[in-house]
Order: C-alpha cells, then sequence, then structure tokens
C-alpha cells in the first residue's frame, strides 16, 4: 500500500507539472489536431496534376480526348506549340504534356496503330508514374469507344478492394500519425522529467524521501503516459474519425488497452534513454536518432514489405512497429482480441524488458547523484 501511495503521490507532482505548462499543453493539442488533420492532405494519388497538349490532328477524337482529362486529376488542358514544349517541361510548367500526331483519327480508323507521344516530368516520381497510368486508361477508353470496338477480354478479373473499398489515401496516413507523434511526444515528456530533475537539482531532494527508483519511475510513466493517450484517443475520435470521415470498424475499448500498453513502453524507453544523457541537449540528441530510426522501419510512411530482409527482422519488435499492426488491424479489418493478442504480448514485453534496464541505469544514476 506505500508503494502505491507513493506512486499516486508522484504521479499527481507530476500531472501538475505538465498540466501548468501552457505551451506544452499548446504543443500537445496542435501535434494531435492540426497536425494529425494535415496529413490526411497528404497524398500520393494524382490530383491537379497540370497537363498540355500539342494537338496536330484537330480531330473529333483528339478533342474526345482532350475532354476526358478532367479534374480532379487533372487541371485543365492547355494548348502548347511543339517549339515550346522543351522549355515549358525544363521550367516545371507542366507534368504531363500529350502530343497527337497529324491524321491521327484517320491512322485509328483504318487500323493503322498511330504513335502518340507523352512527355512525363518524372521529378514527382509518384504523380507521374500513376498519372501517366491514368492517361494511358483514358487515351485507350476513348479511342476504343470512338472506333467502336474493343479489344477482346479473354479472362476477366473480379477485384474486390477490402477495409478501404474507395482506395481513400487519406486514411492512412492519420491513423499511422497517431502513434508516431505518441512515441515521440512520450519519449520525450517521460525522459525531459528525468533531465529537468537533475538540471533543477530536486533529484536530491527525491533521495532523502521515503521512495524508491521504481516509484519515481513509475510516476512519471503515468503521468505522461496518461496525458498523450488521453490525447491520442480524442485525436482518434474527434479528428481521424469524425474530422476526417475514418470509420472505426473495431472496438475503441481495445484500442486504448493497446495504446496503454504502447505508452507504457514508450514512456520507458524514453526514460532508459534519460539515463544516458547528462543534460537535455545530450538527450535531444540521444532520442532523435532513435525516433527517426523507429519511425522509418515501423511501416508508417511505406510498407514493411519494401524493406531488405535484414531491416525487418531487426525492427519486428520495435513497440511502434506491434502498434502499427495493432492499430491498423482494429482500425480498418475491425480485429478482435483473438487477434491482436500477440501485438499486445509483444508491446507489453518490451515495455518491461525497457522498463527493467531503465530501472537499473536509473539507480545507477541515484547512486552517483548520492
Amino acid at each position: 500500500m506505500r508503494t502505491l501511495k507513493n506512486i499516486l503521490t508522484l504521479t499527481l507532482k507530476e500531472f501538475r507539472s505538465v498540466l501548468t505548462d501552457p505551451v506544452l499543453m499548446l504543443l500537445i493539442v496542435y501535434i494531435f489536431t492540426a497536425t494529425i488533420y494535415q496529413m490526411a492532405q497528404v497524398s500520393t494519388d494524382v490530383k491537379n496534376a497540370s497537363i498540355a497538349i500539342i494537338d496536330l490532328d484537330r480531330s473529333a477524337l483528339s478533342m474526345r480526348i482532350r475532354d476526358a482529362v478532367q479534374p480532379p486529376y487533372f487541371k485543365t488542358v492547355r494548348d502548347v506549340r511543339r517549339e515550346d514544349s522543351a522549355e515549358a517541361m525544363d521550367k516545371g510548367e507542366y507534368t504531363f504534356i500529350l502530343e497527337i500526331p497529324p491524321h491521327f483519327e484517320r491512322d485509328v480508323l483504318l487500323e493503322r496503330s498511330p504513335s502518340v507521344q507523352l512527355l512525363i516530368d518524372a521529378t514527382a516520381v509518384t504523380q507521374a508514374g500513376v498519372g501517366a497510368s491514368y492517361l494511358s486508361q483514358i487515351f485507350s477508353r476513348e479511342t476504343n469507344a470512338f472506333a467502336g470496338r474493343e479489344l477482346p477480354v479473354i479472362v476477366k478479373p473480379v477485384i474486390t478492394a477490402e477495409f478501404n473499398p474507395n482506395g481513400e489515401s487519406s486514411w492512412f496516413m492519420p491513423t499511422s500519425q497517431i502513434g508516431t507523434m505518441a512515441l515521440m511526444m512520450l519519449m520525450l515528456l517521460a525522459g525531459a522529467a528525468v533531465i529537468r530533475e537533475r538540471e533543477r537539482g530536486t533529484i536530491e531532494h527525491l533521495l532523502v524521501m521515503p521512495v524508491t527508483a521504481f516509484e519515481l519511475m513509475m510516476g512519471k510513466i503515468f503521468a505522461n503516459g496518461a496525458v498523450i493517450m488521453l490525447a491520442a484517443l480524442g485525436s482518434l475520435w474527434f479528428v481521424v474519425h469524425l474530422g476526417i470521415g475514418v470509420p472505426i470498424q473495431g472496438s475503441l475499448l481495445l484500442y486504448a488497452a493497446g495504446m496503454a500498453l504502447f505508452m507504457f513502453s514508450a514512456a520507458a524507453l524514453g526514460i532508459m534513454i534519460s539515463t544516458f544523457a547528462p543534460t537535455m541537449g545530450q538527450f535531444g540528441m540521444l532520442i532523435l536518432p532513435v525516433y527517426i530510426v523507429m519511425n522509418l522501419f515501423a511501416g508508417g510512411s511505406s510498407p514493411r514489405d519494401n524493406m531488405p530482409r535484414a531491416a525487418q527482422i531487426a525492427s519486428e519488435y520495435w513497440p511502434l512497429t506491434q502498434f502499427m499492426k495493432f492499430s491498423q488491424n482494429i482500425v480498418f479489418r475491425g480485429a478482435g482480441i483473438e487477434t491482436v493478442w500477440s501485438q499486445m504480448l509483444v508491446m507489453a514485453l518490451i515495455g518491461t524488458a525497457f522498463l527493467v534496464l531503465a530501472l537499473l541505469r536509473f539507480r545507477k544514476m541515484l547512486e552517483q547523484q548520492g
């Protein structure tokens, strides 16, 4: 009971330290609202791509193709002369320039297979690749419809898109960003709480109190973890679900349980890193590469299947990696405990390992301070 009472007292102390800092609270609110919402605007789809056309045919078919290239995927098609096309591409005025040769309509009707040139500014790699595919589909569709014939289809695939049937790219990034921002903020808050007491000299006061290193650590983990967890859950419901419109297929309570385990492991990691850094500056320099590497290999910004096998193995049991899998299973797939228990177990075990190592380091730090 004394341990629980001490942890509660220390937790309330940390709560006061966090909640009475207006700049910090404003930063937390901004990160879990505006930042998350802005990530929904980041899209890999083609949107408002600039396109021009060199129409040397001026036929009904070339006009039909031109009219089929429409917003929101492309901007209004502009006419450009062939002699000006190279300069326009050099200046970055257009991402695509479509050149239709003379007698194009006649050659199509006579089945002569005329060639059409598409110039692409490939500096925007994703938009260039996807946009070229869109234009190819538009070109084939309009040409076949005009000619009144289509190539015979031997096999007709039936495609069913699960979990995101409309292919909304704005669904994925905000959901992943919640875990990424929660990891960064909690590592900073928990670790900075230790560094702050050391720099202010208040750690000497803790040394003479009837509290243990475990109680000191748990107070910081509970308080900072609770603040970030409430911010993350609020962001999921109000910003991602109600604001952006991402449906939550699974149990919000189960998501909160997994989030709590993730918060525990992230806070323990932050405290462990803080025991290696005597100053706030060194702590920031240590935590930055840890956060960047975890974020890159967690699968939130790019699929893990695209990564080298060695990188996948090394990062498989990192907290953020497991939480990314967990959150996607809950939010998008509506998974239950029978599916996500393994991710929850791994987060609990890795958090415990961080806690033990942090406790050993924390005790050593207190002994050195004493």
